[in-house]
C-alpha cells in the first residue's frame, strides 16, 4: 500500500525525516508511494557528522532507535573508500541488534546459556537426532544428515572459541584439547572471565593424561570405554577432588592399560595415598601387585574352594609365604614359560587387509598369518580394535555372514576363501534374563532335559524334555515363572529382586522337583558346580565335553544353572569360547578375541593360553587383542602398533615373532616384552 498508517507514526512520534527506499525526505515532503509497489520504510533518528564531543548524542540516539526499532537499528554512513564500492551513491548500511536475531535473513536464536551447549538438554540437541548424532533408519550408521554428529543445534555449532566450536573442541584427543586450552589467549578486557576458565579446565585435563586416557577424546561416548577406562575417568575425578581421608575402591583399573601407561596409573595412586586417602585395588597385574605397600590375597582356590585369605603382607612377604599361589608366581617358583617353537607362518595361508583407516589408524596394510596364534597388542588408544574390531572383524562378518554392520574403511580384504567362519568372542553378557546361564547358553541343558526325561518316574508320569524347562509353562513355578526370583518395584530406589516364596529360588513346581536321576532333582543339578557336574554325567558323552571344556578353561567353579545377569565380562567370554571349544572341531575357523585375559588370575591365564593354543592346533587361527605380556610371549606372531595412542599412532611398528618385537627399538610393547623373554628363559630370584 501508501503506507499511510507508518508516516502517521513517524509523524506522532516527532521524527522529521524518513527513508523510503534508500532515498531521504522531510516527512511533510515525502512524495506519493504507488501503492502495488513494495517500499522500505524507515524514521530517520539522527544525522551527525562525527567528531569529538558527540558521545552523549550518539548514545541518546541509539538508545531511542532501539526503543523504536524493537531492538535493531540501522546505521548509514559516508566514506571517501565507500564510493568505490557501493556505486555512486557512496553510501553504506550496517544493521545492529541487540536481540539473537538477524534483522535481513530473519533468522534468530534463543538467549545463549551453558545449556545451549549440551546435547542432553532440549534447549541444546539437535531437533533432528534429539541429541544422540545418529538416526537409525535402513543405514544404522555412527552420522545424523542436521548436525553431523555434533549432536547440538546449529546455534551452539555456531559459537567460536579460538576459532572451533565446541564439538570440535570436544573431539580432540585429552592431550591436544590440553594444548589447546594452553595456547588460547583472551582480549584483555575478557581475561578475568576466561582465565579463571581455562585453568580449571586445564586442571582436569591434567588429571585426565595422569591416570593415562589422554588419547581419549571428551566426547567418546560412555558405553564404548572399557571397564578399566571407566574407573581411570572416574579416578581423575577423584585426584582432582582435592579430599583427604577418602577410601577408594578400585576393580581391576588396569584393564586396557598397556605395560607402559602403568606406571602413570600407579603414580595415581600413590597421589591420592600421600594426601592422605586410602587406596583399595582388587587387580591382578603383576606390576600393580610388587607396587603395592600390603597384599592380601584370597584362595586357596575359586568358587567354593576359596573364599578365606590365604596370606597378607607385603609382596616380598606374599612371595615366601609356602601356601601362597600368587606368590609362587612373584617369586618365580611358577611361571608361564614360552612356547618350546613357534609355528610358522605357512606360505600362501594369509589374510590380507589393506588401507584400513578407521578412526586414527593410517591406511594400514594388516597381514593375519592363518593357522597360527596372533597377537595384536600396542599403547592404548593405537588403533588396535579399530583395526581388528571396527575394521576386520566387521568386513569378515559382512563377506562370511552376510552381516549388515558396516566395516570401517578399508581398501581390499583377500584370503577370505580360505576361512570356514570367523566368530567374534566378545565380553557381553550371555543372556539378559535370571533364565540365562552356562548350561543353557552352551547347550548342556538340552541335553540334561533328555536325561531326565528319560528317568523311569518322568515316563510314568508322561514327561517329556518341556516338563524340565523354565521356559514353558507345566513345569515351571508360575509363581515366578520360572525366574526363581521376583522383581519389588520400589519407589524413588532401585528395583529389589527376592527369592520366590513358593520355589524358594528352585524355578520349577513341586511335581518336577520330584522326579530324579541318581537321587539328584533338576535344581539340584543346577546348583552344582561345573566341576561337579562334570564328574556327576560322566557317562554322558556330549554333556561331559563340553563340561570338560568350561573346566578347563577356569570356570569350573561356576554353578551350572548361575544366572548370567551374574557373571563378568571375562566369565561371559570364556563361556563364549568353551562353548566352540566343546563342540566337535571343524577347523578353517578365525577367532577373534579382545582383551581375554579380564579378570584372570596369572594361573588363570596359563588355562587359558592351553585352550587357545589347542584351537590353533585343531587347524583355527586365533586373533587376540591384548596387553598381557605373558600372552604376548606365547604368541606365534605379534602385530604391534603405535608407537603413540590417539593422533600418534595407527600405524604397525613392527610385525613378527615376540622376540623380533622384542627386539624393535621403536616398540614400547617390545621394551617390556624383553624383559619378559629372558626372565622365562632364566628364572629371577626370590628377591623383589
Amino acid at each position: 500500500g501508501k503506507h499511510a498508517e507508518v508516516m502517521q507514526r513517524i509523524r506522532k512520534e516527532g521524527f522529521i525525516r524518513v527513508r523510503i527506499d534508500g532515498e531521504t525526505y522531510e516527512v511533510e515532503h515525502v512524495p506519493e508511494l504507488k501503492s502495488r509497489q513494495r517500499h522500505d520504510t524507515e524514521a530517520v533518528v539522527d544525522r551527525v557528522v562525527i567528531r569529538a564531543g558527540l558521545e552523549g548524542r550518539l548514545a541518546e540516539s541509539v538508545r531511542l532507535a532501539l526503543k523504536h526499532g524493537e531492538g535493531a537499528l540501522r546505521i548509514s554512513y559516508l566514506t571517501p573508500q565507500a564510493k568505490a564500492h557501493d556505486g555512486p551513491s557512496g553510501w553504506c548500511d550496517r544493521v545492529f541488534s541487540t536481540r539473537y536475531a538477524c534483522p535481513d535473513c530473519k533468522q534468530s536464536l534463543a538467549e545463549v546459556e551453558p545449556r545451549t551447549f549440551s546435547f542432553n538438554s532440549p534447549y541444546g540437541a539437535c531437533r533432528e537426532c534429539d541429541g544422540l548424532g545418529t538416526r537409525e533408519e535402513q543405514d544404522a550408521d555412527v552420522l545424523c544428515a542436521e548436525c553431523g554428529g555434533s549432536r547440538l543445534q546449529s546455534e551452539a555449532r555456531a559459537c567460536r572459541l579460538g576459532g572451533l566450536a565446541i564439538h570440535e573442541i570436544t573431539a580432540l584427543p585429552i592431550a591436544e584439547s590440553h594444548a589447546f586450552f594452553s595456547a588460547l589467549n583472551f582480549a584483555t578486557r575478557l581475561e578475568p572471565i576466561g582465565q579463571p576458565l581455562v585453568r580449571e579446565i586445564l586442571k582436569r585435563l591434567e588429571f585426565l593424561i595422569h591416570v593415562g586416557v589422554d588419547y581419549l577424546s571428551l566426547d567418546r561416548p560412555a558405553n564404548t570405554l572399557s571397564g578399566g577406562e571407566m574407573q581411570r575417568v572416574r579416578l581423575a575425578t577423584g585426584i582432582g577432588s582435592g579430599l583427604v581421608g577418602v577410601l577408594y575402591i578400585l576393580d581391576e583399573p588396569s584393564i586396557g592399560l598397556h605395560p607402559r601407561d602403568n606406571a602413570q596409573l600407579i603414580q595415581s595412586f600413590r597421589h591420592l595415598q600421600r594426601q592422605g586417602n586410602t587406596v583399595l585395588v582388587v587387580e591382578h597385574d603383576e606390576a600393580m601387585i610388587r607396587a603395592s605397600d600390603w597384599l592380601v590375597e584370597l584362595g586357596p582356590g575359586p568358587g567354593e574352594r576359596g573364599g578365606r585369605i590365604v596370606a597378607q603382607d607385603t609382596p616380598a612377604g606374599v612371595a615366601a609365604a609356602a601356601e601362597s599361589l600368587t606368590g609362587k608366581y612373584l617369586s618365580g617358583q611358577l611361571r608361564i614359560a614360552s612356547p618350546a617353537e613357534r609355528r610358522p607362518p605357512a606360505k600362501g595361508r594369509m589374510l590380507s587387509l589393506t588401507g584400513a583407516s578407521h578412526h586414527n589408524l593410517q591406511a594400514v596394510e594388516f597381514a593375519l598369518p592363518l593357522g597360527l596364534l596372533t597377537c595384536v597388542t600396542g599403547v592404548s588408544g593405537s588403533g588396535k580394535s579399530s583395526l581388528v574390531i571396527d575394521t576386520l572383524a566387521r568386513a569378515l562378518a559382512h563377506k562370511l555372514q552376510g552381516a549388515v554392520a558396516r566395516p570401517g574403511p578399508y581398501r581390499t580384504l583377500r584370503g577370505v576363501s580360505k576361512l570356514a567362519r570367523m566368530i567374534h568372542v566378545d565380553q557381553s553378557p550371555i543372556g539378559r534374563s535370571p533364565r540365562s546361564n552356562p548350561a543353557t547358553y552352551t547347550g548342556v541343558f538340552d541335553e540334561v532335559r533328555r536325561v531326565f526325561a528319560g528317568t523311569k518316574h518322568a515316563r510314568q508320569a508322561g514327561y517329556k524334555r518341556g516338563r524340565f524347562s523354565f521356559n514353558t509353562q507345566g513345569g515351571r513355578c508360575e509363581h515366578c515363572q520360572g525366574q526363581g526370583t521376583q522383581r519389588i518395584e520400589m519407589r524413588f530406589l532401585p528395583d529389589l529382586f527376592v527369592t520366590c516364596p513358593v520355589c524358594h529360588g528352585r524355578q520349577f513346581n513341586r511335581q518336577t522337583l520330584a522326579v530324579r536321576y541318581r537321587d539328584k532333582s533338576i535344581a539340584d543339578v543346577l546348583a552344582m558346580s561345573i566341576d561337579r557336574a562334570a564328574q556327576f554325567f560322566e557317562n554322558h558323552a556330549s554333556i561331559c565335553r563340553m563340561l570338560r571344556s568350561l573346566v578347563e578353561i577356569g570356570l569350573g567353579y561356576l554353578s551350572l544353572g548361575q544366572q548370567a545377569t551374574t557373571l563378568s565380562g571375562g566369565e561371559s567370554q570364556r563361556i563364549r569360547l568353551a562353548s566352540e571349544l566343546g563342540r566337535p572341531a571343524s577347523g578353517h575357523v578365525l577367532y577373534i578375541l579382545d582383551e581375554p585375559t579380564t579378570g584372570l588370575h596369572m594361573d588363570d591365564i596359563g588355562r587359558l593360553l592351553a585352550v587357545l593354543q589347542k584351537l590353533v592346533n585343531l587347524g583355527n587361527t586365533v586373533l587376540v587383542i591384548e596387553h598381557n605380556l605373558d600372552v604376548i610371549q606365547a604368541a606365534d606372531w605379534v602385530v604391534d602398533l603405535g608407537p603413540e595412542g590417539g593422533a600418534g599412532g595407527g600405524r604397525i611398528v613392527v610385525a613378527g615373532t615376540p622376540e623380533k618385537v622384542a627386539a624393535c627399538e621403536a616398540s614400547h610393547t617390545g621394551r617390556f616384552l624383553r624383559d619378559v623373554l629372558i626372565r622365562r628363559n632364566y628364572p629371577p630370584s626370590v628377591e623383589l
